[in-house]
């Protein structure tokens, strides 16, 4: 049993942390709304071209062939990366002038859109730093680093971090401030401040472990890039240690990008390539093609594992095993969008989503009613008990 000093104790750390990250979760839960539907919004927006429509089982274009167009296209530039949709017959090139020019302004890249079993070319974007910004890339960046890049994303971790701190006080005080009362019992008749704060807790405790889990996982999808950074330069640096002193190979000498792809498909049979990075991508490695294999099934779609393969033989090199802090970071992505369970889920995830949203409001609401608040009078009362 919780003295009454500890309960005020428990109250000042619920009252303060949720006061301060409040603002900042509103906007997270606004923000994430839209980001549940991202696909489905992104698609209603696609005012590219629609894809041929050809018979199913129709093979893919040769990765290289894709990668032969765009050279010609923009004659002289490199090609950075490649991606390759497993939800969509799209293959994405990204190019860039140079690595060099790409190290200075990484605004300087952009991407040409392919049907990818026509070779047909659906969009051809502007350098980044030309670009409009989608709807979804402002949800996503204000989401994420409110356009401050790293520093704010360390930023809204620590909100999220208050906001687990909040959540964890809401559980201890529930007892001692509801005890007198059937469990989500709602006071409509008496004054509002009353009825907003049994409906507060009672909401609280309706979206518990959902905000847990979201809060937390949110926490851990705020330190990806660090996480990543930290890994390139302690695990991949030791592995790449053989070819440090080796120049760095011009792309007119590469193995082909379909050998590469080819490579590792059957080094991780069962998952899906999706996506794969030139030499000398700051991502990746100066000497290897970097590709990323995806698991297969909804569940297992955000869960990834690097390949190397050798820029040079296209031989593989590697299927590189992540550390556990980004096998926890691959995991709390699903936890934290809610993707893998198709519409049902989303809707379930947005539903808990608006309820979290009220909670948050009726929270500033019964701090603005503070002066002798329901909240203060059960503090009086409990103290005078002891």
């Amino acid at each position: 049993m919780l003295s009454a000093k500890r309960i005020k104790t428990w109250y000042l750390v619920h009252k303060w942390t949720s006061l301060v990250c409040t603002a900042f979760l509103l906007l997270i839960c606004i923000t994430g709304l839209p980001l549940l539907f991202a696909e489905e919004i992104n698609d209603w927006l696609d005012a590219d071209p629609p894809y041929a429509e050809l018979p199913a089982g129709t093979p893919t274009a040769n990765l290289d062939g894709l990668v032969g167009i765009g050279r010609r296209m923009f004659p002289g530039q490199i090609v950075v990366s490649m991606f390759v949709d497993d939800d969509e017959p799209k293959v994405i090139v990204s190019m860039a002038p140079s690595w060099q020019a790409l190290s200075d302004d990484p605004r300087s890249s952009h991407f040409i859109k392919f049907d990818a079993r026509t070779a047909e070319v659906l969009e051809q974007s502007k350098p980044l730093d030309e670009r409009r910004l989608s709807f979804i890339s402002l949800m996503l960046r204000l989401h994420m680093d409110l356009f401050a890049g790293l520093p704010g994303a360390l930023f809204m971790g620590v909100m999220g971090l208050l906001f687990v701190a909040a959540i964890v006080s809401g559980i201890v005080l529930y007892g001692p401030f509801t005890k007198r009362l059937a469990f989500g019992a709602v006071r409509s008749h008496r004054i509002g401040r009353i009825k907003w704060l049994d409906l507060h807790n009672l909401l609280g405790v309706v979206t518990l472990t959902w905000a847990l889990v979201v809060g937390a996982t949110g926490v851990v999808n705020e330190l990806s890039l660090p996480l990543f950074t930290l890994w390139q330069r302690t695990d991949v640096q030791a592995m790449l240690a053989p070819w440090r002193d080796k120049a760095t190979p011009r792309q007119e000498g590469f193995a082909c990008g379909q050998v590469a792809f080819e490579t590792a498909r059957q080094a991780l049979p069962g998952m899906v390539v999706t996506s794969l990075a030139f030499p000398g991508n700051r991502f990746g490695s100066p000497h290897h093609y970097l590709l990323w294999a995806k698991g297969a099934t909804p569940l297992t779609s955000r869960l990834f594992s690097p390949v190397l393969v050798d820029a040079r033989t296209g031989a593989l090199t590697a299927v590189v095993e992540m550390p556990w802090y980004l096998r926890a970071l691959e995991v709390s992505r699903p936890l934290h969008f809610g993707d893998y369970g198709g519409m049902p889920l989303k809707i379930l995830w947005a539903l808990l989503d608006l309820v979290t949203i009220v909670v948050l409001g009726s929270g500033v609401y019964l701090w603005l009613a503070r002066r002798k608040s329901p909240v203060e009078v059960e503090l009086a009362e409990l103290e005078a008990g002891t």
